[in-house]
Order: structure tokens, then sequence, then C-alpha cells
């Protein structure tokens, strides 16, 4: 499971550097609870799609995605099966994340 993997880096090396004092801890803790939410909110989802009840819209789990919550997100797919094979949802998930990434570089980059 690569994406686990990929997803738990990306939060760890977020913490490390929260902890070096490189990033704001507020910016890990972001990633963190975002992350947990969207987990969470993928769980639901899954449960409640296998019941055959109401569904956690699409958009609410790209704006989950969009604010630091993707490694969870990402975490949630791998684990739950859930999301991981519909291709517009795909593209739409990869785009939180690169825009998500963006943001955090732009916030780190030394030279803006």
């Amino acid at each position: 499971m690569v994406s686990i993997g990929v997803a738990s880096l990306f939060l760890a090396t977020i913490c490390a550097f929260a902890l070096r004092g490189t990033l704001p801890m507020a910016v890990a803790a972001l990633y963190v609870a975002a992350s947990l939410a969207a987990l969470v909110a993928y769980a639901i989802d899954k449960s409640a799609a296998q019941r055959g009840s109401w569904r956690t819209r699409e958009t609410t789990l790209h704006v989950l995605a969009l604010v630091g919550g993707w490694p969870g997100a990402l975490i949630a797919q791998a684990a739950f099966h859930h999301k991981s094979r519909k291709v517009s949802f795909q593209v739409a998930f990869w785009l939180t994340v690169a825009l998500n990434f963006g943001a955090l570089m732009w916030f780190v980059w030394p030279f803006h």
C-alpha cells in the first residue's frame, strides 16, 4: 500500500518540520486534524454506501482534501477501497492535492 506510506511519510515530515520550528505548529495541527476528519468522512461515506443510505457529498470530501486532509483521504481510499476507482473523483482529488501542496510550498518558500 504505497499510498498509505506516502501519506504517512508526508504527515510525519510535516510534524517533524513543525517540531524543528521550520513550520508553525498550527500547520502540522491543521494537516493532522483535517486528515483525521477526512478519514472519518470516508469511513462514514463507505458505511452509508454499503447500507444504501445518505451519502457524503463528493464536494465535502474534496474540500477536506484541499484544506490539508488529503493524506487522511489517501489512507482512507486505500484502507476502505472507497472512491479509488471513480476516475472523475480521482482527477478532482489529485487536483486538490496539487493545489494544497502548491499552497504549502508557497507558504514555506523563503523567497515570496
